[in-house]
């Protein structure tokens, strides 16, 4: 199936047909869902849920609390060694378990990972897994989703890729595949599994659900194979499904709640668009030009931090400065493992004075640099990580921006429970269709300044200026 085909073969009819099937499936149903997010960025297609970047018993509590079936809790474990954020998992899920137990709710679980496949897959689904069991709560099996539809991540026969115009790029020809911590040889995603599993499944064993068969009429065909799944005795099976279209999500949700009745439940391991259809997400999340600019503040300087190196990134990066000129001080990363102290310094200092006379761009050296082995580079990025902390940290308590904007997922994370100190919020909605997050804080030392979290690996050359133009305002052209 050509690019073409695949974005035309869903009628608008078809997809209203789905998403009722699904908001049938859904009044079944009285569980929360646990999204446990590997860093900040899954929250871009949803809007009204609660974000916890802390995990404690009482932080799961107020989330569960709150109206609605999602819940996200941010661990940032994408930046973590493997067994650290296996445990930072055990603990997401144990402290979820204690606390639906005290409110006399029902929980499940997504683990919540990169539409680009990066972070520890396999590890952190096993930590779920064995979790679920301590709990009498047996997951049935693995359910594996990348897509993020409104990002062009998309799964056809089992091969992850990016769908871009008309040409449909396998993950595997891509940087992404090339990460210095979490490269991968195979798109195709029972080959995919089998790498990251260590040979512990074999892609023969991996099931897949197509989409001839979401397509089609026969939704009981979805629910053979993963009831297959479950039949095998002594493992907990994975399934593949493939996803272009919400359509295709709200079919498999529909088929994963009709299992959930006959008490087989999965842990899902997706992108971001899977989370929005499981979770009930109604309506859109972007916000309007109107809304966007009360967020901003719209006349009054915010500030934009750019971490992610990926070279997206530093695009819009280029393109913001040629549109908009704000003025850019530069955390050079070779002299901030040389002088770290004093580096930080001098990079604040320059900072607090731009944002005084307006807005102002602080952004990492282009140039990345990466260490001995994966578990070396990690380490970089977390002197990296600590110096923005610190410079926005003392930024705001003396610049008071109108709005921050954090690029990158491991520096939206830690600048939001670091430099801001909060661990809770609410996600307003998004500025671009089904990307780039609002949340509002609701704790830490800046309770209601609007948060942009802003993935390294979406959008468009010219994204970053127009997140910039909505939220001030601007009628400036920012396109090429």
């Amino acid at each position: 199936m050509s690019p073409r085909e695949l974005e035309g073969a869903v009628t608008e009819h078809w997809r209203a047909t789905t998403e009722r099937g699904l908001r049938d499936a859904l009044r079944t149903s009285t569980a929360k869902v646990v999204v446990i997010d590997d860093d900040p960025t899954g929250t871009q297609p949803v809007h009204g849920v609660p974000v916890v970047t802390r995990w404690g018993v009482d932080d799961l509590v107020w989330a569960l609390s709150q109206d609605g079936r999602l819940v996200f809790v941010s661990t940032n474990s994408r930046s973590m060694g493997a067994d650290v954020a296996s445990e930072v998992v055990r603990e997401v899920a144990r402290s979820s378990y204690a606390a639906a137990d005290q409110l006399g709710v029902d929980v499940t679980f997504v683990s919540r990972g990169d539409s680009t496949l990066r972070g520890h897959v396999w590890d952190e689904v096993r930590a779920v897994i064995g979790v679920a069991d301590d709990h009498g709560a047996r997951m049935s099996g693995v359910v594996l989703v990348p897509a993020y539809v409104e990002a062009g991540r998309v799964t056809v026969d089992a091969e992850h890729c990016i769908l871009d115009g008309r040409e449909l790029t396998p993950l595997s020809g891509t940087e992404y595949a090339r990460d210095a911590t979490f490269g991968y040889a195979t798109s195709w995603l029972p080959g995919f599994v089998a790498e990251k599993s260590r040979g512990a499944v074999a892609s023969d064993d991996v099931r897949r659900i197509d989409l001839d068969l979401l397509r089609s009429d026969d939704l009981e065909g979805v629910r053979e194979v993963l009831r297959g799944a479950d039949a095998q005795p002594g493992s907990r099976p994975w399934v593949v499904a493939d996803a272009v279209d919400y359509a295709d999500l709200f079919r498999l949700s529909t088929a994963l709640l009709d299992l959930e009745r006959e008490g087989r439940r999965f842990v899902c391991r997706t992108g971001p668009s899977f989370v929005r259809a499981f979770g009930g997400v109604v309506g859109s999340p972007t916000l309007d030009d109107a809304a966007a600019a009360r967020v901003g503040a719209a006349g009054r300087g915010g500030l934009v931090v750019v971490g992610s190196h990926v070279g997206l990134s530093s695009r819009q990066l280029e393109h913001l400065r040629r549109t908009f000129g704000h003025p850019l001080v530069e955390l050079d990363v070779q002299r901030l493992l040389a002088e770290e102290d004093d580096h930080v310094a001098v990079v604040a200092d320059r900072l607090a004075d731009a944002l005084r006379q307006g807005s102002a761009v602080l952004a990492t050296s282009r140039r990345l640099v990466t260490g001995a082995d994966g578990d070396d580079s990690l380490r970089i990025s977390r002197v990296v990580a600590r110096a923005l902390v610190t410079v926005v940290q003392r930024v705001i308590e003396t610049a008071a921006p109108a709005y921050l904007v954090a690029k990158g997922g491991i520096t939206s994370s830690t600048l939001f429970s670091e430099a801001l100190g909060a661990s809770r919020a609410l996600v307003l909605g998004s500025l671009l269709p089904g990307m780039v997050s609002v949340w509002s804080p609701v704790d830490g030392r800046r309770p209601g300044l609007p948060y942009v979290v802003f993935a390294g690996n979406v959008g468009t050359d010219t994204s970053l200026a127009e997140v910039v133009g909505r939220l001030e305002g601007s009628d400036r052209k920012v396109g090429p």
